[in-house]
């Protein structure tokens, strides 16, 4: 098979070829709109492909489970036994809870919270550039996927989802330093926003101020601001806390809780779209609120905004 780039003047003007069209490409993915119904288009073709390449990890997997001696199957069972027993007892808690708390928002006339409906999907890969958090999961719009889907693991929020084709998507996560996530202090109630910082283990939290009730240890779940993420998921944990009295601001570092590098098995929500409303309305009014150089001031919670 002849090279494409070998020595001499005329393979001078294929690589300066090859060249311009990559430029021409990259100009028309940035600048087309039509580009994204091609890239969805491509995503289809190359489908088959991803789910190919899925299969020796998932043969693996298989393989590993077959052949596992009976003594490590015997102690997962019983760490197993010991998990649903925890989880029944936290189940029948949580009812009590339920109870309750339907009857306080009853007292004070507030709407009830309705459940989320969501669909699950498997890992097909993990995008192997290393300044970018993104993954391809094996669900498209066939199954109802949409841009900006919130999608969850076992543990917590993963991310969302930034394409969709006929059968796979692709979601950025929380990591990504394109990513960022409206949340709240499960303790106090503060807002503040989450932003990837590029490292799979690392949220950093913006904009906090340095008398903010926040210290380490603390739960962050979304706040439900902004339409796109439904409130009361769990998000990140606040590892370090760093205040300077020289500076208006302390430095605030969190870590996802969901298991970005080990998950294979998500969760894709589907808010509903009259709450999404409400919050999208709570959002704006958080905003003209900071505009006016004010505190913002909601139902128990007291956020402060930067002079």
């Amino acid at each position: 098979m002849k090279p494409l780039f070998s020595h001499g003047p005329v393979p001078s003007y294929r690589m300066l070829l090859c060249a311009v069209a990559a430029f021409t490409l990259m100009f028309a993915d940035h600048r087309l709109p039509f580009m994204d119904d091609v890239r969805a288009q491509l995503s289809t073709v190359v489908a088959p492909v991803q789910w190919a390449v899925s299969l020796p990890s998932k043969g693996l997997s298989w393989a590993a489970l077959v052949f596992s001696d009976q003594r490590a199957l015997v102690e997962e069972n019983q760490r197993l036994r010991q998990q649903l027993l925890t989880l029944s007892h936290r189940v029948q808690r949580m009812a009590n809870l339920t109870a309750e708390n339907v009857r306080l928002r009853e007292l004070l006339n507030a709407a009830p919270r309705d459940e989320v409906p969501y669909i699950t999907a498997d890992l097909l890969s993990l995008d192997s550039d290393p300044f970018t958090q993104q993954m391809v999961i094996g669900r498209g719009h066939r199954d109802g996927v949409y841009v900006g889907q919130p999608v969850m693991d076992a543990s917590g929020l993963v991310g969302q989802v930034i394409a969709v084709s006929a059968y796979t998507s692709r979601v950025l996560m929380v990591s990504d330093a394109n990513n960022a996530v409206p949340v709240q202090v499960n303790r106090s109630g503060q807002r503040f926003i989450v932003q990837g910082t590029g490292k799979i283990d690392t949220l950093s939290v913006l904009n906090v101020p340095a008398t903010a009730d926040i210290k380490q240890g603390d739960l962050l779940t979304t706040s439900g601001l902004g339409g796109r993420f439904p409130e009361g998921y769990p998000v990140a944990e606040v590892t370090q806390v760093d205040r300077d009295d020289q500076h208006s601001f302390a430095d605030v570092v969190a870590r996802p809780l969901a298991q970005l590098e080990r998950s294979r098995h998500f969760l894709l929500l589907f808010p509903s779209p009259a709450a999404a409303a409400v919050t999208s309305e709570l959002a704006i009014e958080a905003a003209l609120s900071v505009a006016n150089g004010g505190a913002v001031e909601m139902p128990g919670v007291l956020e402060e905004s930067r002079p």
